[in-house]
């Protein structure tokens, strides 16, 4: 993959967790604040609990940090999954946020 290519998926991904925060927002009480800095997302939940989201570009990967650790993905498939064979990004988003919010959220492409 170029470089190109990894920011336009990158990018993607990124206005997708956007979206997903605007519609949560709009359909439950979860009260997401989404603040958007370059490459990275930080989502603040209503307990300050956050979740970080980051491109790592030199590696063509995106970062996730939440309560339950750091993770690694890497594009395969037309997916982004976990390096380390830990799940999709979006499976593992929805987990990690539910948990942090305490009530049940669904992130996706």
């Amino acid at each position: 993959m170029t470089d190109l290519e990894f920011m336009d998926h990158a990018e993607q991904l990124l206005l997708a967790v956007e979206q997903c925060c605007d519609r949560i927002n709009d359909e439950t009480d979860a009260d997401i604040d989404s603040q958007r800095t370059g490459g990275m997302i930080t989502l603040t939940f209503a307990n300050r609990s956050q979740i970080v989201i980051n491109l790592q570009k030199p590696l063509h990967e995106i970062w996730m940090a939440a309560r339950s650790g750091g993770y690694h993905y890497r594009r395969d498939a037309g997916q982004w999954q976990d390096t380390k064979g830990g799940g999709e990004f979006f499976a593992n988003l929805s987990r990690d946020a539910s948990v942090q919010s305490g009530m049940p959220l669904h992130f996706s492409a």
